[in-house]
């Protein structure tokens, strides 16, 4: 990391709820709502916005912890703010506390945890994972 991140830096996302972010079941009467897998997205890339200003060249975030409650339904069509704040700092873990409101309340509260890596090393971990392509496999 170029500079040690402190706590209390916030990083922030802001989005419209659209048809492609709600639930996939909203049928019999029951609206279309923000799905969570949707939420906890936008809720980590608003998280990795405040690390990347200190991240090097080659580095990047993995998360490695979530605990999320979310609160209130949020119609297609309003805006949601999702904003994590720097809670802890100890090397490459940061903790931040996760907050999203929509146009009239709170939606979601949480905690989140990302790691600073070493694109490269993670790269090398991952293929180590992948099983070598066997000439078989070429076949159209």
């Amino acid at each position: 990391m170029k500079a040690p991140l402190k706590v209390g830096t916030v990083g922030e996302v802001r989005f419209a709820v659209e048809a492609r972010h709600a639930i996939d079941f909203a049928e019999g009467g029951m609206p279309q709502v923000l799905a969570t897998p949707w939420l906890i997205w936008y809720l980590e890339h608003a998280a990795r916005a405040a690390v990347l200003p200190v991240l090097d060249d080659g580095e990047s975030t993995v998360g490695t912890y979530l605990e999320v409650r979310h609160l209130a339904p949020t119609p297609v069509g309003q805006h949601v703010t999702c904003r994590a704040r720097v809670v802890h700092v100890d090397g490459q873990e940061i903790a931040f506390q996760l907050e999203a409101r929509d146009e009239r309340e709170l939606v979601c509260r949480g905690f989140h945890r990302l790691h600073v890596i070493c694109v490269e090393r993670f790269a090398r971990r991952v293929r180590g994972k992948v099983p070598p392509l066997r000439s078989r496999d070429l076949r159209p």
